[in-house]
């Protein structure tokens, strides 16, 4: 999956000292997570359907 032309936003739940940024990038079919601090590092990739989930199980920790 090509992202060079992603638009990514910083995650609600990121924190203004920088020590939480979850970038958030998504696509009629698939979501892309990165750190924010490191923008050309690794990405995780999912369905839409298995980030929902995702956050679905997150929201009940």
């Amino acid at each position: 999956m090509d992202l060079s032309d992603a638009l990514w936003r910083k995650a609600s739940r990121s924190t203004a000292e920088g020590d939480n940024c979850v970038e958030v990038a998504d696509s009629p079919n698939m979501v892309a997570l990165r750190d924010s601090k490191d923008p050309s590092g690794p990405m995780l990739l999912m369905s839409r359907n298995e980030f929902l989930h995702l956050t679905e199980e997150l929201r009940k920790l």
